[in-house]
């Protein structure tokens, strides 16, 4: 039998493989459109990011090494472009060549894989504007991210793959906005609520998130510089379309094959309508394991299964395909994300009576260090008890939780099957009772009425309009609520009705509901609990006129809202410039925030950040989520690298330097570059572009000066009675003595005024530079920075002082702090020493990781 397969990835060199080794008498060929065969397209982000490093690692198995391990004949550089399936025969383009080919077969397999879906959007041609589909796509990504120092991406489309892209970006210190037409990220794989979750952590790792926002068109001349969409233009070097995939069908058009939408229509032998011809993988529409309706679920693992599966169709062997669970699990900046199963909307359409439940438990012993947590949903059939589908995530090993979901909807579990199950347990590795198990006793409990909780889904819908809210967390968190100690009820709670509607929250769960336990009991009828609490939802007390909580006030510090001590809950937002430079639109988008969140009223700080006065507590979320909208950021506050400033340097008739080029590289590379890291107290810079020190960079903790140091050739010297360089120098360091001008190096301050001022061109000569101060400061004590002996020539070398300096200080500066006190406790010469060589540098990723557990003592 002469089987011929179309499609070189996952699905067709599986298949292939598989049948090889069933009956190795077969005659199996293998046509593909691409050079390469079976590459690691599900690795492609993390090539961009740099974990993986080569080409070669992304390449599963070369054509000669594919062919010679199974004995399947590969053909490569030849595309399918029309199938007459009457006369079983498959015409394909040698690219090559270009000449045209037949290939006859008894039995065909189409597996030709999906391709990326390119919005129809004016300048997607531009240079730097990517796909990301091949390794060739991660390779042109990387080296161009690499070449052109990229510092602002866009990814257009918030599924798996593009939040993957914007996590690798981020690695590579490239500031990423995420952008995606729907209302969510990951649509019809996470339910709204949990993308919701997602979308504001990514927020806080410094991700920028615009959903329901649609790419409008690229701007830029010859390479990308923007992307316009209907609010805000936003700036970017590069733009990665990520906007989904389509079948590699179009071929087919005329073959009378049965699609939707451009997916081939297979039964449970993958066989299509079509005599002797298969179809498995990204091209192929299967079924929905649980529902039986077909399902397009282009991945990877499902492709190597249904390759596999129909090898041994093809094979005789009585097999057929289940179908799929759109199992998929991502990982995001410091957050792993799973799911399995129906959505809560997709079981309801499906006809089920559905019950969810949202468990937070620990995702080890707590008392283990890096012990951390799972946020799990589970999605049941209340009358049976079967279970649905799962989505959960965590900084660990969310796939363990999703895996063991897998299996129990395989068998058709119900809850109670996970009751006593006896899971693998030990500190490093997980809790006693399993957190999978946790999560379905709660339900199990929600299901018999021990619990009676609200969604997060319900509360973000206002189900709890008209109830008061009740903290239950070990101490007051949440601006006015009524808190309870929960260890002292032991009877009715003073100025609490029995008969009041009670939203019963604490920090993950637990507490709300032992309250609620012993509220039961004391005749409290309108208690509900609200599942995964505050550590999940974002709780708000409407018209809450108590002041905010302490904590709450340390948590939107980090986010750049300094409390005004004056009000009980009003903050003063500070939105983020490039060294005080915005454009009119963005400048019309502050004021309109403003406006409608805060006082009306915009303050310039010292860092040349933007304040938006009078935010109520209440409003810093919208006030975000606005900004955010048009491009913007607040931040710049806490013991972290803060913005830059510089003067207006070439601007100025005394600028040595690009100033304000050089403090918006800097900015990027380290304000964002460096956004998590905690340092012993705040770090700031300054950029001068002369050593007339506008802006003091000598009284920040570290300073960057242009500099201008003149040559004097002696032979072109006359020693004139009058010299102009003499009269020109501004500090009298020029001086003629013996008959030729003499410029004291140690003294002079490099401003160049005085180069091309000898008529005699005894001072024409120069090199340009920087000189750097370290350990300056301003404020309630005052330090003057020292100058480092060495005059930098170029930036890279600026920035590699920078950089040594702020590891230096995460390194040895004790918490509360500043570099000056650093610099001094050490020693000038010390730290000179270490920030002229590239030992800091070594040890970088071992200082980032270290778990330094600093507080910080930045107080605004």
């Amino acid at each position: 039998m002469k089987v011929l397969v179309i499609g070189g990835v996952a699905a067709g060199t599986k298949a292939a493989a598989k049948l090889k080794r069933e009956d190795r008498g077969l005659d199996v060929a293998l046509i593909t459109k691409d050079q390469d065969i079976s590459y690691a397209g599900c690795g492609l982000p993390y090539y961009v990011g740099g974990m993986i490093e080569s080409r070669d690692e992304l390449i599963v198995n070369t054509p000669e090494k594919y062919a010679a391990l199974t004995g399947v004949r590969v053909l490569t550089g030849r595309e399918a472009v029309e199938l007459d399936s009457g006369k079983k025969l498959v015409t394909a383009k040698n690219l090559i060549t270009g000449e045209t080919e037949a290939y006859s077969y008894d039995r065909l397999v189409i597996a030709t894989g999906a391709s990326s879906a390119v919005p129809p959007i004016e300048g997607v041609g531009l240079k730097g504007v990517f796909k990301m589909r091949t390794p060739d796509d991660a390779i042109r990504i990387r080296d161009y991210v690499e070449a052109e120092r990229v510092k602002k991406a866009v990814v257009i489309g918030g599924g798996f793959i593009g939040l993957e892209v914007a996590e690798n970006l981020l690695a590579q210190g490239v500031d990423v906005t995420v952008m995606d037409f729907a209302s969510q990220i990951m649509p019809n794989v996470l339910d709204p609520e949990m993308a919701d979750y997602a979308q504001r952590h990514l927020r806080k790792q410094g991700v920028r998130v615009l959903t329901g926002t649609k790419a409008e068109k690229l701007v830029g001349d010859a390479r990308v510089t923007a992307v316009k969409t209907a609010s805000a233009t936003l700036p970017a070097e590069l733009v990665v379309l990520s906007a989904g995939i389509r079948p590699n069908t179009a071929f087919l058009a005329s073959s009378g094959i049965e699609m939707e939408k451009g997916a081939i229509v297979v039964d449970s032998q993958l066989k299509t309508n079509l005599p002797g011809v298969y179809a498995a993988g990204d091209c192929a529409l299967v079924t929905n394991r649980i529902t039986g309706r077909r399902q397009w679920s282009p991945m990877g693992s499902s492709a190597n299964l249904e390759g596999r599966t129909l090898a041994q169709v093809l094979a005789g062997k009585e097999k057929t395909y289940p179908g799929v669970l759109g199992t998929g699990v991502v990982k995001l900046p410091g957050l792993n994300c799973g799911r399995t199963g129906l959505t809560e909307a997709q079981a309801k359409e499906a006809g089920y009576d559905v019950v969810t439940v949202l468990a937070v438990t620990d995702d080890k012993a707590h008392y283990y260090p890096d012990a951390a947590f799972f946020a799990t949903k589970l999605i049941a059939d209340r009358k049976t008890h079967k279970l649905l589908g799962m989505q959960v995530f965590g900084p660990g090993a969310v796939d363990k939780m999703v895996d063991i979901a897998v299996m129990a909807i395989n068998m058709g579990a119900v809850l109670e099957d996970f009751e006593n199950a006896d899971f693998a347990y030990a500190p490093p590795f997980s809790t006693a009772i399993h957190p999978f198990v946790q999560a379905v006793y709660i339900l199990l409990n929600k299901i018999n009425g021990d619990l009676v909780s609200m969604t997060p889904a319900e509360y973000a819908a206002g189900a709890a309009d008209g109830y008061r809210v009740i903290d239950v967390a070990p101490a007051p968190s949440i601006r006015g609520a009524t808190f309870v100690d929960l260890a002292s009820v032991n009877g009715e709670i003073p100025g609490i009705g029995r008969d009041e509607k009670l939203l019963l929250v604490c920090v993950r769960g637990k507490r709300g509901y032992f309250l609620q336990n012993r509220m039961k009991y004391y005749g409290y009828k309108n208690t509900v609990v609200l599942e995964g609490a505050t550590s999940f939802n974002d709780v708000k007390v409407k018209n809450a006129q108590a002041a905010v909580p302490p904590a709450e006030v340390t948590r939107v510090k980090g986010l750049g809202f300094l409390f005004d001590k004056r009000t009980q809950d009003r903050f003063n937002g500070r939105v983020i410039t490039r060294n005080g430079k915005i454009t009119a639109e963005e400048s019309r988008a502050i004021a309109q925030a403003a406006e409608l969140y805060g006082s009306g009223e915009i303050a310039m700080t010292s860092r040349l950040t933007v304040e938006i006065q009078g935010v109520p507590f209440d409003n810093i979320e919208p006030l975000r989520e606005f900004l955010a909208q048009n491009g913007l950021e607040t931040g710049g506050t806490g013991s972290k690298v803060r913005p830059v400033v510089s003067c207006k340097g070439t601007t100025c008739q005394y600028g040595l330097i690009d100033t304000f080029a050089l403090s918006e590289e800097i900015h990027e590379r380290f304000y964002h570059g460096y956004h998590d890291v905690k340092l012993p107290h705040k770090f700031k810079i300054a950029v001068g572009g002369c050593p007339n020190n506008c802006v003091k960079p000598d009284l920040n903790d570290l300073g960057i000066i242009g500099q201008r140091i003149p040559q004097v050739d002696l032979e072109k010297c006359r020693g004139c009675k009058v010299c102009q360089v003499e009269n020109t120098c501004p500090i009298k360091v020029a001086k003629v003595r013996d008959g030729k001008v003499v410029i004291d190096d140690s003294i002079c301050n490099h401003c160049g005024r005085c180069v091309g001022k000898c008529p005699f061109k005894a001072v024409e000569a120069h090199q340009d530079g920087y000189r750097v101060y370290i350990g300056g400061r301003w404020g309630k004590k005052v330090a003057q920075g020292k100058y480092l002996d060495k005059v930098f020539t170029t930036k890279e070398e600026v920035l590699n002082v920078v950089e040594k300096a702020i590891l230096l200080f995460r390194e040895q500066g004790n918490t509360g702090e500043r570099f000056a006190d650093t610099v001094a406790r050490l020693g000038f010469e010390n730290v000179q020493e270490q920030l002229l060589s590239n030992q800091l540098l070594e040890r970088k990723q071992e200082n980032l990781s270290a778990q330094k557990h600093m507080k910080g003592g930045a107080t605004c």
